[in-house]
């Protein structure tokens, strides 16, 4: 079958795909090598798409009260109580809270639906956790919310700076984007991050920022650039204002040592062309904004902007944040780039045939829940997010969901954390099935196209959104036939930014065909530089906005700085790289990073188990030692919900506060402590159906091939039994010891759960019982004992997720004489497809490698 072109589901690089359907439920990636964003590259995420495509575990069907109902009892329903709200208590009763998951077209449909019609300014998006800090330094620097930056950019850049960005791990095809320019013109790599990651390990420079040190390091760059006559005074004055005081108030103090502080100048002055990409460490802080600003006063100031090679760039997290930022998606921002002056708020009544306007601004995230805690929200639209799980302070958020009179979720999976309040719950289109547009980081508009029928009775968002405002009376205002309608008059509407001399501009596209949109080649809206022909402020400059280091935070109750962070082959809440087998392998279970020293006064075990305790609440993690960790910071991962694991959901420890100008929470830095756990038993199960285990200190679960793989921790007595499905039963015991052990067959004699559990010894290695569930081939002596009668290699743990490949097949062929990471993919295959684990073998090139290197000297 001819390869049907689309994008990627995940990150915001945007990668362009070619998926060739191959059954019913089933399609064949690969990398569109004709998209400009990844020219065919592809992550291990992106890879492995196809093994997230099932059915498993799908919301097929509307359901009101948990009975399931027909589509029009359930739209019926959402209206009823939407307008029930509106008339008692006002259309500010009424919120929406949406997701950078959702297209363009359904972002659309949201919005002016919300803005409107209904006439509240209270839509939010997820976007808001992780972009509105780069948005509101856009907006101060340049009067819009524009990325200034292409990926070309990256291209010619001489020198790149990776502010808050594990990029190796979050953007992967970025990094690889980087790494070839690298080995192609000698450029440069400087890491600022306060982890020392895979990316910082590859860097020829790594900054190790204190956390939130960000504005004191940029302010003092600029004032050291300053000092050595490289700010562009021509530029300054005649692009850019700056305050006749912004000099003399500018920190000096770096916040790192000295000579740290002096090569990292030294390699901003020598390389004009610049490029600072910051995410998420830099947004995801009571600071960010201006963090953003620093950096952009930076490029500003230098004139490193606005040119082939040089620019801030903001590169976004979700695969379409940039489309809901463009449409309107934040509750700060009315449609289109505008805002709410009277002018603004006619326009678009105008073009939306409407009277029912929006008076103002909205509820950001989290002030929203605390309305929504305080009964003042009486109906709660959650759109393709899971707000329960990945907002900070998240208990009080499952307090605030549950006195919500009505929670409303449109999703594709049937149990999340955030579906488990919903009163009314409606089933939506997954990745491959949508058919729309979506936004990348570089401003890349491009399609997402249908692979698959809709399952069940699914439907899509927008047209969902449309059937409830005909029951509203405003159907003939939400009167699509299609996505490419919908998507035309979006694109017409942007002719009310672009006569204000915004960037946004889509007004070419405004009388688009069906036909032409099916057919629709990835553009990117405001060229290469769109801030090149000036910038849309009131006087058509850019502004150095003077910013402030944030002051030291000390608790001494909680001495510990903690982070939160991704993990390379994980995406958001899990719901659909949880269920892959191999993007589970490389971390099944969420660790506790934290600085050997730390481990050890904390009285902690490597590969223990550890709580962490903050004024918000705890959670309990898997412990992993290491050095990468500064002594006094540790790290969790922000992935694991209820659904997936017992303990380990991290949002719960971060509290409320958030950026006071963006509204963005502070996830990166919340004081914290640990304290060991120790369990009276310890075990592991592998089974064919899920379970949720109750009453444990820990457990969580990871996706095998024929099923899942628990690992459990508890204390007191434990009914092994009750976690087993029925069949034919082996079984060993050591009361003594208090190990016991059970495989459970099925009527064919194939293996349908294992349990391994121990009081006191050692447990099996996982990977070959997990290998044998659904099998009939292992004897009951191989089950019991955990392992195969003719031993097997240990591979270690697995690196490359594509090939297999594990920590000692590297060390074997280093030992073989393998010098490179290219020859390291000659002799094991790994690294050689989607390229994620590059660093880590760069890393562990460099580990295998040191004795020898000792032996020479």
């Amino acid at each position: 079958m001819e390869a049907i072109r689309t994008t990627c589901a995940y990150c915001g690089v945007g990668c362009g795909i070619a998926a060739r359907v191959t059954g019913a439920r089933a399609v064949a990636i690969t990398g569109d090598t004709a998209h400009p964003a990844n020219a065919g590259r592809l992550c291990s995420k992106g890879t492995h798409l196809g093994e997230t495509v099932g059915l498993e575990g799908r919301l097929l069907h509307p359901e009101v009260g948990g009975e399931r109902v027909g589509w029009d009892r359930a739209l019926d329903e959402v209206a009823g109580r939407m307008r029930a709200a509106i008339d008692a208590h006002g259309p500010d009763s009424v919120a929406f809270y949406v997701s950078g998951q959702l297209l363009t077209e359904d972002y659309y449909a949201v919005n002016k639906l919300a803005k409107g019609f209904v006439g509240t300014g209270n839509i939010d998006t997820n976007s808001r956790l992780c972009m509105a800090s780069a948005v509101a330094a856009h907006a101060r620097a340049f009067g819009e919310d524009v990325v200034p930056c292409s990926y070309e950019d990256l291209d010619a850049a001489d020198l790149v700076l990776l502010v808050g960005s594990n990029t190796a791990w979050c953007h992967p095809v970025v990094w690889q984007r980087i790494e070839a320019v690298r080995e192609r013109r000698g450029t440069k790599i400087v890491v600022i991050d306060p982890r020392r990651t895979e990316t910082a390990e590859q860097a020829d420079l790594h900054v190790p920022v204190a956390p939130d040190g960000d504005v004191a390091l940029f302010n003092a760059l600029l004032a050291a650039m300053k000092a050595r006559g490289l700010v562009d005074e021509t530029h300054l004055a005649d692009h850019v204002d700056v305050d006749a005081r912004f000099w003399d108030r500018l920190s000096r103090d770096p916040g790192i040592e000295a000579a740290t502080f002096a090569r990292l100048a030294d390699l901003v002055e020598a390389h004009p062309r610049m490029v600072t990409l910051f995410s998420q460490g830099a947004n995801q802080s009571r600071g960010g904004t201006d963090k953003g600003n620093a950096i952009i006063n930076l490029h500003l100031a230098t004139g490193r902007i606005n040119r082939s090679g040089a620019g801030p760039f903001s590169i976004t997290g979700q695969p379409n944040a940039m489309g809901g930022r463009e449409v309107g998606g934040l509750s700060s921002m009315l449609a289109v780039h505008l805002g709410f002056d009277a002018d603004e708020r006619a326009d678009v009544a105008e073009f939306w045939r409407t009277d029912r306007l929006c008076t103002g601004p909205g509820l950001k995230a989290v002030d929203m829940f605390r309305a929504v805690h305080r009964g003042e929200i009486k109906v709660l639209w959650i759109m393709a997010t899971n707000p329960a799980v990945s907002l900070p302070d998240s208990g009080f958020v499952r307090e605030a969901l549950a006195r919500c009179p009505t929670v409303i979720v449109s999703e594709v999976i049937a149990d999340t954390d955030t579906g488990r309040y919903a009163h009314i719950r409606l089933p939506a289109h997954g990745w491959g099935e949508k058919d729309g547009t979506v936004t990348n980081s570089e401003r890349r508009v491009s399609r997402q196209r249908t692979l698959f029928a809709p399952p069940g009775e699914a439907r899509a968002d927008w047209r969902t959104v449309a059937d409830v405002a005909a029951r509203l009376g405003w159907g003939a205002h939400f009167a699509w036939d299609g996505p490419a309608g919908l998507f035309a008059e979006y694109a017409a509407m942007t002719t009310l930014a672009a006569r204000r001399g915004k960037a946004l501009d889509l007004t070419t596209h405004a009388r688009i065909t069906p036909d032409a949109y099916d057919a629709l080649e990835p553009f990117q809206w405001g060229g290469a530089h769109p801030l090149a022909q000036g910038y849309p402020s009131a006087t058509g400059k850019a502004r150095l906005v003077a910013v402030t280091p944030a002051a030291p935070a000390d608790d001494a109750a909680f001495p510990l700085r903690l982070n939160t962070a991704r993990y390379r082959d994980q995406w958001h809440t899990m719901t659909r790289t949880g269920l892959s087998p191999t993007l589970s392998r490389h971390r099944p279970e969420p660790l506790l990073e934290i600085h050997s020293a730390d481990a050890k006064a904390c009285q902690l075990a490597d590969g223990g188990l550890a709580r962490v305790v903050t004024a918000s609440g705890e959670a309990v993690f898997r412990v992993s030692a290491t050095d990468t960790q500064r002594p006094g910071e540790i790290c969790v991962p922000m992935h694991w919900t209820d659904a997936m694991s017992g303990e380990a959901r991290s949002n719960r420890l971060p509290d409320q506060s958030v950026d006071p100008v963006s509204g963005q929470p502070g996830f990166k830095n919340s004081a914290a402590r640990v304290e060991p756990v120790t369990p009276d038993w310890r075990a592991f199960l592998v089974l064919r159906e899920a379970i949720a285990p109750d009453g444990l200190l820990y457990w969580t679960r990871a996706r095998i091939a024929q099923g899942w793989l628990y690992e459990l921790a508890g204390a007191g007595a434990i009914d092994l039994d009750a976690l087993l499905p029925a069949g034919e039963r082996l079984e060993v015991a050591d009361t003594a010891r208090g190990m016991r052990r059970v495989a459970v067959r099925d009527a064919e004699g194939r293996l349908a759960a294992a349990a391994y559990l121990t009081r006191s010894g050692t447990l099996p290695r996982r990977d070959w019982v997990a290998d044998q569930l659904g099998l009939d081939a292992a004897s009951g002596a191989e089950l019991l004992a955990g392992r195969p009668s003719i031993p097997l290699p240990d591979r270690g743990p697995i690196v490359c997720v594509c090939h297999g490949v594990g920590e000692n097949d590297i060390a074997e062929a280093v030992q073989a004489g393998a010098r490179g990471v290219a020859a390291i993919g000659e002799a094991t295959c790994a690294g050689t497809n989607c390229g994620s684990c590059r660093p880590a073998i760069a890393r562990l090139l460099e580990t295998f490698s040191a004795p020898s290197k000792e032996t020479v000297s």
